[in-house]
């Protein structure tokens, strides 16, 4: 997976490509809490490009939701591929997290 980190005014984009697994969520999870640590809590997740996501790839995103939570941060996914945004609804988690269609949209609702 590669990640590229973008500052976009108060929010840092995080745009994954590749797949997101066991072996990758370990890069994911250092790019998220360096952004955190660097005082970024308005974090956007872009999943345009991201092709697979395995349950450890879930289980690193919810980590991140409940850092930025306690942070009293925001949070939002965009542009998530049909397989997955698939996970995201068997899994429920189209439910608990923020996600727009397009990174316009995901910025929007990180601002409002």
């Amino acid at each position: 997976m590669e990640i590229t980190t973008i500052q976009d005014k108060e929010c840092t984009i995080l745009a994954l490509s590749g797949r997101m697994d066991a072996t990758t969520t370990v890069d994911f999870d250092s790019a998220a809490q360096a952004a955190v640590k660097a005082g970024q809590t308005h974090i956007l997740v872009d999943l345009k490009d991201l092709v697979y996501m395995s349950s450890a790839g879930l289980r690193s995103l919810l980590g991140l939701a409940k850092t930025i939570k306690a942070a009293q941060g925001r949070l939002c996914f965009c542009s998530p591929q049909p397989m997955v945004a698939e996970v995201f609804h068997i899994s429920g988690f189209d439910r608990m997290l923020s996600i727009s269609d397009n990174r316009e949209a995901g910025l929007a609702t990180l601002s409002a």
